[in-house]
């Protein structure tokens, strides 16, 4: 395989990410499409997004048409995939996002990218502990009568993930996927039982209508939305571990992201259409995230209620595993590149799991919860700490990186083939990934604009500029070494993006050698 180091003749970094042996390779073939598209769909937190994020948009924003936003954003995205899949077709890496913006628009944007990357899903990852421990918390207290704070499961199911990340990615594949076929099985059944019980305004297709769009708050309740959607973007992430990354990575993301704008779009109307599109904003309002259990238990009983908040916490744990499964091969691609210390890029003997990273990420997780519950004076009964803080601020956090990030994957995919000559060839591609860039450009813009919004602070809130500025702060940090890496170590900054190439390459040398 001919790759860039070929190409330029450098020679492998001196001193940085030797590659021998086989714990600098992530193992391949270990994952099928079915697996593939299990680990993917699972940080979607289907139930999460229903019972969470919906209510809490159409609370906020007051936006009847959120349905027709799910459709938008599934057609953005869409848009974006066909050039994000067809680079992954090029480039194999655990780095994904960093690695396509490497060969795209260069190495030193790619260190940047890559830190962006870590920070982000980071705060995905740590976000959810918070609505995680405060759910148990409830859970306990209404079957159990127990009190327990919300920050004692919040730790144990750190430490619980932390553990499963050690585990082949098969084994986790399988937990995943248990979880979310139910998951989404229960979501269905009120969908249906919605359906067959509406509301006074009947089967009311009133919430597709586009001027239920317009008003102030649209740009705003679109990034809460596409915070629904993240996870198809993480396939590239397993690429090296598939048989034929060259197929099954698009083909499971145009699934993944298909199937997510279809389920959220119809699951978004059952919630229209079991209270009337005109009661949907007040009874958000009202009920916050009750509002679907509260439908469900008037049309399928207390049972299926219970058993929905079991698998809402399920369902967050599930997301939980998925993007701690994300954040350790980007830990371990950035160590394997010299972007992180050597130990990052070595994976377990026996597992062939990317452990280091994997102890990154719990570790980055436990501290932040102690943190977080530290700061809470009333662990059980205030939600303020675990939900409106934790869950709230990282997560848009997050979001807010991950959407930088597909924006500059949709030029890099330009640049990627522009540069080699193959402008013409894909012409309708880069269009589409144009397209995409802007879409995703404005989202961003409206996120940083209305953050106070999304994290429920005030107008003259330092949260409104601090959190974003993490994000820029990341961005600057990662320009700042790869600038240094490229005066300093050229050949160390010649690698980032190469991923498992740059080790095929050494292994090579080493068997002349």
């Amino acid at each position: 395989m001919t790759t860039e180091s070929s190409r330029t003749g450098r020679p492998p970094a001196d001193g940085i990410s030797t590659f021998k042996g086989q714990d600098r390779a992530l193992r391949a073939g270990r994952l099928g499409t079915g697996g593939l598209l299990l680990s993917v769909l699972a940080a979607t937190a289907p139930l999460m997004v229903v019972a969470g994020v919906m209510p809490t948009t159409f609370a906020v924003m007051k936006i009847v048409g959120q349905p027709l936003l799910f459709v938008l954003l599934g057609v953005v995205l869409v848009l974006f995939s066909v050039g994000y899949a067809e680079m992954s077709r090029h480039v194999h890496n655990a780095g994904a996002f960093y690695a396509y913006i490497s060969r795209g628009l260069g190495a030193t944007a790619g260190a940047s990218a890559a830190l962006v990357a870590l920070v982000s899903y980071n705060a995905l990852q740590v976000g959810i502990y918070g609505i995680f421990g405060f759910e148990v918390s409830g859970l306990f207290a209404t079957y159990t009568d127990l009190s327990v704070a919300w920050w004692i499961p919040a730790l144990v199911a750190a430490l619980v993930v932390g553990a499963l990340g050690w585990l082949k990615i098969d084994v986790n594949a399988r937990v995943l996927g248990v979880l979310l076929i139910v998951e989404v099985a229960l979501v269905v059944v009120f969908d249906i039982a919605a359906v067959a019980d509406p509301a006074a305004q009947g089967l009311s297709l009133h919430a597709f209508n586009p001027d239920t769009l317009s008003g102030a708050g649209v740009g705003t309740a679109l990034c809460f939305c596409i915070a629904a959607f993240l996870g198809f973007e993480q396939a590239p992430v397993y690429a090296e571990e598939t048989s034929r990354p060259h197929i099954l990575v698009p083909r499971v993301m145009f699934l993944a992201v298909g199937g997510v704008a279809v389920f959220f779009a119809l699951s978004s109307w059952a919630l229209t259409v079991a209270t009337g599109p005109s009661a949907i904003v007040a009874e958000s309002q009202k009920q916050s995230a009750g509002l679907l259990f509260g439908l469900t238990e008037s049309r399928l009983g207390g049972t299926f209620t219970d058993v929905l908040h079991v698998l809402f916490v399920t369902g967050m744990f599930a997301a939980m595993l998925s993007f701690h499964n994300v954040v350790a091969r980007y830990a371990f691609a950035m160590g394997r590149e010299g972007l992180l210390p050597a130990a990052f890029g070595r994976t377990n003997s026996a597992s062939g799991a990317p452990g280091t990273g994997s102890l990154l990420q719990t570790a980055v997780s436990v501290i932040v919860v102690v943190v977080f519950a530290i700061a809470d004076d009333k662990p059980t009964g205030d939600p303020t700490v675990p939900v409106l803080q934790l869950f709230t601020w990282f997560g848009n956090l997050g979001s807010l990186g991950v959407i930088v990030l597909m924006a500059a994957a949709s030029a890099s995919v330009v640049a990627f083939f522009v540069r080699r000559g193959a402008a013409g060839a894909q012409a309708w591609r880069l269009a589409t990934s144009v397209l995409a860039g802007i879409a995703l450009l404005v989202i961003a813009v409206y996120t940083v604009k209305d953050f106070d919004v999304l994290v429920g602070a005030g107008p003259g809130s330092s949260l409104s500029w601090l959190l974003p500025g993490i994000i820029g702060l990341a961005l600057v940090v990662g320009l700042a070494q790869g600038l240094f890496l490229k005066a300093r170590k050229p050949e160390a900054h010649a690698r980032i993006g190469l991923g498992n190439e740059a080790f095929q390459l050494d292994k090579a040398a080493e068997e002349v050698s």
